[in-house]
């Protein structure tokens, strides 16, 4: 029986990269210069995949390389081939990158949320504060004088419907039926303008 060196073997590629990364694990360069010859190509396809920008593609597969040397160690033969240990490594470094890139791009926008503030036109605002009064202040004088009296005591001055009762030296019952009746009216009068 004639015994076969293995070097004297054609290996078919994925055991050629299982063989390789075995070797790069024990720190062998030309190894890892022959598997960065083999695999970078593959490497830079698939973060380019991901990623869609060529730049980024490159630096991720450099990055991707550099794990490769750093962990050939860790592979294990017998949880796949070389080639899809390395791709697999590819794939997550990219999507990480991408998983990376939105974080910033969500953070960016949550800080702009934060800060942004609305342009206010205060002289649009203190125009329309003015005529709503002017409205308020005309529907008042629709009311009748114990109505006007009761409400403007609770609105303007921020009395209680029982401190209005005091005020007034009249029941509580009747202070509420007075700004009742008055609110109702200025509604129905503000209802009829709008």
């Amino acid at each position: 029986m004639k015994v076969v060196a293995a070097t004297d073997v054609d290996f078919e590629p994925q055991d050629q990269i299982a063989m390789l990364i075995a070797e790069v694990g024990k720190g062998d360069e030309s190894a890892f210069r022959e598997l960065y010859e083999l695999t970078a190509d593959w490497v830079y396809g698939v973060t380019l995949r991901v990623l869609r920008d060529p730049s980024q593609s490159e630096e991720v597969a450099q990055e991707v390389l550099l794990e490769i040397w750093r962990t050939a160690a860790r592979y294990d033969r017998t949880k796949g081939s070389g080639k899809a240990w390395i791709m697999t490594l590819a794939h997550r470094r990219a999507v990480d990158r991408v998983r990376s890139a939105q974080s910033g791009r969500d953070r960016e926008q949550k800080v702009f949320d934060q800060s942004y503030e609305p342009e206010i036109d205060t002289v649009a605002d203190t125009v329309e504060t003015r005529l709503e009064q002017e409205r308020v202040r005309r529907y008042l004088a629709e009311l009748t004088d114990s109505q006007r009296e009761a409400i403007s005591l609770a609105y303007f001055k921020g009395y209680s419907q029982r401190e209005v009762a005091q005020a007034l030296d009249v029941p509580l019952g009747t202070v509420k039926t007075r700004m009742r009746d008055g609110l109702i009216r200025m509604r129905d009068a503000m209802g009829a303008a709008s």
